[in-house]
């Protein structure tokens, strides 16, 4: 089974838009989400649609496309596209993939596509579980003194205890609330695994272990030794799954 990623177009020419949409429908591991002409119809796709990739332009009216991005609370990987050179090492000083300048050849589009695969190697987890290659969320809402949180469960990386409270890891931030680490384990899915008293981890997430240790990118966090046989059947065992599937 191949994986597909969704990207989205932003940019305010339908030149440029219809260009880097046939380049991308060259690509299959690509599948095009949306295509807009400002920051604020972007806006409105990404509070409605998970994308993996966006193609910003940068020079755009009312929100420079680099503003847009800097103010994003999740953001997606991004290649910026613009006709002015002088913009490139902006981009880049905000984590940007790649800069493309426009006429956008296919041979310099699939070399920043080809950035974009390797980044998400590196964050793609072991057991990633995908249904046609859409990733499956959940939102709840949890309690910080008087207000209510969103929390969307597909962002959690891992949940941290701290005597009465947890910490709970998501992308680009956290979140601590009073709340005790077990009660809180039952409102999550399939794919979280209590791994120590203290840590449970997204296992979307976990992009390698041992017999003592789960690695999230650049946190290794401890198997506790109580936890440690269930912990190793969970991954065994989705691993061998997710292979049957895609050898299917």
């Amino acid at each position: 089974m191949s994986v597909t990623y969704t990207c989205l177009i932003i940019d305010d020419e339908p030149l440029a838009q219809e260009l880097i949409e046939e380049h991308v429908s060259r690509i299959p591991e690509l599948k095009i989400v949306g295509r807009c002409n400002d920051a604020m119809q972007a806006s409105s796709i990404l509070a409605k649609q998970h994308v993996d990739l966006l193609f910003l332009d940068i020079n755009m009216p009312v929100m420079k496309g680099i503003d847009f991005f800097k103010n994003l609370i999740n953001k997606p990987q991004v290649i910026f596209t613009t006709a002015y050179r002088e913009y490139a090492l902006e981009g880049f000083e905000v984590s940007a993939l790649d800069y493309l300048l426009k006429p956008i050849t296919f041979e310099r589009f699939f070399l920043a596509v080809q950035k974009f695969f390797k980044a998400v190697e590196k964050r793609e987890p072991i057991f990633v579980d995908k249904v046609k290659g859409e990733k499956v969320g959940e939102i709840i809402f949890v309690s910080q003194g008087h207000r209510k949180i969103k929390v969307d469960l597909n962002e959690v990386r891992y949940i941290e205890s701290f005597k009465d409270y947890i910490n709970i890891h998501i992308t680009n931030t956290e979140i601590r609330i009073k709340e005790n680490i077990g009660v809180f384990q039952k409102k999550l899915g399939q794919s979280f695994l209590r791994i120590h008293r203290s840590y449970i981890v997204n296992s979307v997430y976990v992009t390698g272990y041992t017999k003592h240790d789960v690695e999230m990118e650049e946190h290794e966090l401890p198997i506790g030794s109580s936890y440690q046989e269930k912990v190793l059947g969970f991954f065994e065992n989705k691993y061998f799954s997710q292979q049957r599937r895609h050898s299917d």
